[in-house]
């Protein structure tokens, strides 16, 4: 790369969502307050999980999963912001940056992945429950977690090189709270064509393959559901999917209208939806998923004595046979 293409900054500077001191200072409780919950709520669920042999299956397994990447999802962005509001400062290191978006990417990317093979898991339970102990077995999910982190790592590290392609001259503040790809990418002052079509394609295929696989899964699963006869078992049956399309809803709902667009047109409304993506949703799963699920909720209020709490911690894989299927969430 020639000189006039190198990167001349060494930092940016990140604005936050407010310049006005009050306004900062609300955001910076609230923001902590979010972070303790999301991370306490995640945990309760993995130890909860992890100490309770009753919740070894499949779907456990990969709601813990999920715990575990909300729980990195929201450390990679809350504590840079907590952190720069206490020391006063409001900037980051290109790398640091680079650093930030690179598992911002995984993470995000992550959760969506997570939520399809939640997805294919409660297909199984639904569709084909007299061959669900037979497919799900404890490999075939460990492979579905594996090669998820594979593929959203790789597309972390090609999104990441792309960006380190760029130059970025005297402009290096960016509107955000966090070192979001697309304002990044306004800042280039070389051209992000290329840039952005690679980013749009792949991206693309990243995003809204999950979503379709969720969807497929969803109509088949309905169209299962609508031949049962009696109501309560369609109400049961639809019950075990409430809390994942909940999740759902508010992951894409809030994230396909951001990244499937030139990064030119991210706008301060994306920005709002950024925050209920990355910093709402990781505090509401806790509570979507265990509010609507009495094993896990049972679970929860067991690994609060005292009992409970000084037993020994340990990690599993997925127990088969687990509980019914359609003790699900």
């Amino acid at each position: 790369m020639s000189k006039e293409n190198q990167t001349i900054i060494s930092e940016f500077l990140l604005l936050g969502l407010s310049s006005h001191p009050e306004q900062q200072r609300i955001l910076f409780w609230l923001f902590l307050c979010i972070f303790l919950v999301t991370v306490t709520g995640n945990m309760l669920i993995m130890l909860a999980i992890g100490l309770d042999a009753r919740l070894h299956s499949p779907m456990y397994f990969f709601l813990a999963n999920l715990s575990f990447v909300d729980i990195c999802f929201s450390s990679v962005t809350i504590p840079k912001m907590l952190v720069n509001h206490i020391i006063r400062s409001n900037s980051i290191s290109y790398v640091e940056c680079m650093m930030q978006m690179y598992f911002f990417i995984t993470f995000v990317n992550m959760d969506g992945f997570l939520l399809v093979v939640m997805a294919y898991d409660r297909y199984m339970a639904i569709c084909r429950p007299l061959h669900y102990t037979a497919v799900m077995r404890p490999a075939l999910c460990i492979f579905l977690v594996a090669i998820s982190w594979i593929i959203t790592n790789l597309h972390a590290l090609l999104h990441t090189l792309l960006m380190a392609q760029l130059s970025f001259c005297s402009d290096n503040i960016i509107s955000h709270f966090f070192c979001d790809p697309y304002p990044v990418r306004k800042l280039s002052c070389s051209d992000t064509y290329i840039s952005d079509l690679m980013v749009f394609t792949v991206g693309g295929v990243v995003f809204v393959t999950p979503f379709t696989c969720i969807a497929i899964s969803y109509v088949l699963i309905f169209s299962n559901v609508m031949k049962i006869p009696s109501t309560q078992g369609i109400q049961k049956a639809l019950s075990t999917c409430g809390s994942h399309l909940t999740v759902v809803s508010l992951f894409y709902g809030s994230i396909m209208g951001i990244y499937l667009r030139p990064s030119s047109s991210y706008s301060a409304v994306d920005t709002v939806a950024t925050v209920i993506f990355t910093v709402v949703t990781p505090m509401l799963n806790p509570f979507i998923y265990s509010l609507r699920n009495q094993d896990m909720k049972a679970a929860v209020q067991r690994l609060i004595l005292p009992k409970i709490l000084s037993s020994k911690l340990f990690f599993f894989l997925p127990s088969l046979p687990g509980p019914s299927p359609w003790n699900a969430i």
